[in-house]
């Protein structure tokens, strides 16, 4: 059995397959179960079948560990209708205003205490939170104002005002990239230093020049007599 961490994504949790003390599977975790008004989850739901509209509502006390894609719990889950799950009220996938009360993204997450179900702090998205690899900007509780089902209000100027949790697959790629540009351009500037104090110390002659003083001298004087060739 996996070791339960201090903290864990919510997203980490409902993705899992839920498998309880008798090995049968009660599938797939489907939506939170959360206190919105304490910031606080208290269980989440999964969906035993692709069909019908049974669901099955487990506490967050009743995690017990983590393995592979499997969540594994301890006692019996509570039943409920779908109809029911969907009154839940849930911040995540809530509208974020920004200070001017402008859209700024959406919840898309959560860091939860697994030991109190506390809510650390959200993760903001600006694009579809569905889409894998869409970056993440870290939303602390301090910069809520006001929060409804469906709705958060902030003090938040935007979203370069809050830390990059975690970047785009297409935002890494051009930091990379910046990144081996300005490798490049400090090696290429490096050579180029190297390059013009060569040629500074290079003394340089035109073709057909009379050669300098020093090279004069350095030239042993020779008579026709001493020439062997004639």
């Amino acid at each position: 059995m996996g070791k339960l961490p201090e903290q864990l994504l919510l997203s980490e949790l409902l993705r899992r397959r839920v498998r309880c003390h008798q090995g049968l599977d009660h599938g797939a975790g489907l939506q939170v179960w959360m206190h919105p008004p304490v910031h606080r989850v208290l269980g989440w739901i999964s969906r035993p079948s692709a069909f019908g509209s049974r669901r099955l509502v487990w506490k967050l006390n009743q995690l017990r560990g983590l393995i592979d894609l499997e969540v594994l719990v301890q006692g019996e889950p509570a039943e409920t209708e779908q109809g029911v799950v969907e009154r839940l009220p849930c911040l995540i996938e809530a509208e974020v205003l920004d200070r001017r009360q402008q859209p700024m993204g959406t919840l898309a997450d959560a860091a939860i205490e697994l030991a109190t179900g506390r809510i650390r702090h959200y993760l903001l998205s600006r694009s579809d939170p569905r889409l894998p690899g869409s970056s993440r900007w870290r939303l602390s509780l301090d910069r809520l104002v006001d929060q409804q089902p469906g709705r958060v209000w902030t003090n938040v100027e935007g979203l370069d005002d809050l830390p990059l949790a975690r970047a785009s697959v297409r935002q890494d790629v051009l930091r990379r990239s910046r990144r081996w540009r300005e490798q490049m351009q400090q090696v290429s500037g490096r050579f180029e230093e190297k390059l013009e104090g060569w040629l500074e110390e290079t003394p340089w002659q035109e073709p057909g020049s009379p050669p300098e003083p020093a090279q004069q001298e350095a030239q042993p004087s020779r008579s026709r007599d001493d020439d062997p060739w004639i």
